[in-house]
C-alpha cells in the first residue's frame, strides 16, 4: 500500500483531547485494518451472538429529534444509547435523517415522517438560504441549535462523535441535496460554523458523504470523506472504483470510509486490490439479517478477519 501522510489534527483547532485521541487511532489504522460497524445500537447482541464478537462502530441517528417530527409527537432515546456505547469502550457515528424545517406535505405517500425525503417537502433550501430573514432561515438556524443540545450532551460526557450531517447529498432524494451543489456546501459550512464556533462542539469529527468534486465542501472543514454503496445482495467486491473516486477527491491526504453499506466489502479482496475502507457500517434490517447481503458464514468469517477490527481489538481509550 502507498505511504500515506495524513495528518491526524482534526480540522477543528479547538478539537477536544478525545476527538484527537479518536482521529490519531483512526489515522494509525487506515490501511493495517478496517473497523467493522453496525447501524442501530438495537442489533448489537443479534451480532455477537452470530459473530462471537461486537462491532468497533455503532451508527446512530439524529433523525427524532428534527423539531418538525419532535413537534409531532417523536421521541429518541438515540443521545442516551450512544453515551451507554462510549462507555463501552465502542466508537460513535451519527447521521441526521434531518426532516426538513416546514413546508412537509403530509399526505399518504409523502407522510410528515418522510419528511427528509425531497419528494415528501416544497421546502426550498435554496431559497432559504438566499433570504436570511426568512421565516424558512429562521426555522433552518432553528434545528441547528436545538441538534447543538442534543451534540451537547455528548459533548459533556467526553463522546468523541464521527459526525456525518448530509449525507447522500449528491443523490438529491433528500431536501438538502434537492437544489444542487451550492445550497448543499452552503449549508454544510453554515452546520460546521454554528455547531463549532457558536455551540462551541469540539468533539465532532466531520465526515462528509459524497464523492463528486463539484459536491465537495473544502479540505478546511472535512475530516474524513465517506461514501455509501449498496451493491446487490451478497455482492462483496471491495468497491475499488468508489474508493478510488474518494482518493482523487481529497488527493489521497484524508480518510477514507464506507458509511453505509449493505452487502459488506470482502477483507481478503480489499487486500488484493489495494482498497483500505478505514470502517465499514451496515444498514439495518434484511442487509444484516436476510441471509443474502451478508449470510451468517460470511459475517462471522469477516468479524473474526486479522484485517478487521472489532470491540475488543479497540485501544484502552483515556477516556475509560
Amino acid at each position: 500500500m502507498t505511504v500515506r501522510t495524513i495528518n491526524s489534527a482534526p480540522v477543528n483547532e479547538a478539537a477536544t483531547s478525545e476527538a484527537r485521541e479518536l482521529m490519531a487511532f483512526l489515522v494509525e489504522r487506515y490501511g493495517k485494518g478496517m473497523l467493522s460497524g453496525q447501524q442501530d445500537y438495537s442489533y448489537l447482541n443479534w451480532i455477537n451472538e452470530n459473530t462471537g464478537r461486537k462491532p468497533a462502530v455503532i451508527g446512530f441517528d439524529l433523525m427524532e429529534y428534527s423539531p418538525s417530527r419532535t413537534e409531532r409527537g417523536a421521541v429518541s432515546q438515540e443521545i442516551r444509547d450512544a453515551i451507554d456505547w462510549h462507555r463501552q469502550g465502542g466508537i460513535v457515528t451519527l447521521c441526521w435523517h434531518w426532516n426538513a424545517p416546514t413546508d412537509l406535505i403530509d399526505e399518504p405517500g409523502k407522510e410528515w415522517w418522510r419528511g427528509f425525503y425531497t419528494d415528501a417537502t416544497t421546502y426550498d433550501l435554496a431559497s432559504a438560504l438566499a433570504h436570511p430573514e426568512s421565516e424558512e432561515y429562521r426555522l433552518l438556524i432553528r434545528d441547528i441549535d436545538v441538534i447543538a443540545e442534543h451534540l451537547q450532551e455528548l459533548k459533556d460526557v467526553g463522546v468523541p462523535v464521527l459526525f456525518r450531517p448530509l449525507h447522500e447529498a449528491e443523490g438529491g432524494w433528500f431536501w438538502w441535496g434537492a437544489k444542487g451543489p451550492e445550497p448543499a456546501i452552503q449549508l454544510y459550512r453554515l452546520l460546521y460554523d454554528r455547531l463549532v464556533h457558536e455551540h462551541e462542539l469540539h468533539n465532532l469529527i466531520w465526515v462528509w458523504n459524497s464523492e463528486k468534486p463539484e459536491w465537495y465542501p473544502g479540505d478546511d472543514v472535512v475530516d474524513i470523506v465517506s461514501v455509501d454503496v449498496y451493491l446487490e445482495a451478497g455482492d462483496h467486491s471491495p468497491l475499488a472504483a468508489r474508493y478510488a473516486n474518494l482518493r482523487e477527491l481529497v488527493k489521497d491526504n484524508k480518510i477514507i470510509a464506507l458509511a453505509e453499506n449493505g452487502s459488506i466489502p470482502d477483507p481478503k479482496q480489499m487486500k488484493e486490490q489495494d482498497v483500505h475502507w478505514s470502517w465499514f457500517c451496515t444498514w439495518t434490517g434484511g442487509f444484516l439479517r436476510d441471509g443474502t447481503h451478508n449470510d451468517v458464514a460470511f459475517l462471522k468469517r469477516v468479524y473474526n478477519s486479522e484485517e478487521v477490527i472489532t470491540l475488543d481489538r479497540l485501544p484502552k481509550w483515556s477516556w475509560l
